[in-house]
């Protein structure tokens, strides 16, 4: 397998974290956006509410994987938490899409996350990729978050959007 450079933001978080010892695991070498100063050069410095990343450490990465944003389940949905929830999910993706656009080398492939409340209240009807979005606060936030991501696409790099569910593991998640 070929050794690869991956930058993982939201590797502190369940998701993140598996997947962060599984790229490890296979050999590839993890780069951690960070919200501190980098410790290490496998940190790189990132703020994702105001905007900034420092693009620099992105270089020769050949994937960039956004998990990163507020937890959902562990708060109750105030208008201000709801903020929060919208504000750390698109801000973010929109600095890390933009920020691989501008790479003079880009990665392959951005993965980022979204999630399946992007099909809103289903009731018994099946959806796939092609469903069209739902309504209210997460459906909504969805097709911003995605749009987000645009940067990235347009400028020529492969843009995979992840919707997922509700996760469930021993160390937390959806049932804590």
């Amino acid at each position: 397998m070929e050794r690869t450079r991956i930058a993982v933001a939201g590797a502190s978080g369940l998701i993140g974290s598996a997947l962060v010892r599984s790229l490890t695991a296979d050999g590839h070498e993890v780069v951690r956006l960070v919200r501190h100063a980098p410790r290490s050069e496998a940190e790189v410095r990132w703020d994702p509410e105001r905007g900034q990343v420092d693009a620099a450490g992105l270089a020769g990465c050949s994937a960039v994987v956004n998990l990163a944003g507020a937890g959902v389940g562990d708060h109750r949905w105030t208008d201000a938490y709801k903020r929060r929830i919208h504000d750390s999910r698109v801000h973010g993706t929109a600095a890390l899409a933009k920020a691989v656009a501008a790479l003079d080398e880009r990665p392959r492939v951005f993965v980022n996350g979204s999630a399946m409340g992007y099909y809103g209240e289903t009731g018994e009807r099946v959806v796939d990729e092609s469903a069209p979005a739902g309504r209210g606060f997460l459906p909504e936030l969805c097709v911003e978050w995605e749009a987000a991501a645009e940067p990235a696409r347009a400028a020529g790099v492969r843009t995979a959007l992840t919707r997922t569910g509700l996760v469930v593991a021993r160390g937390g998640g959806a049932w804590g």
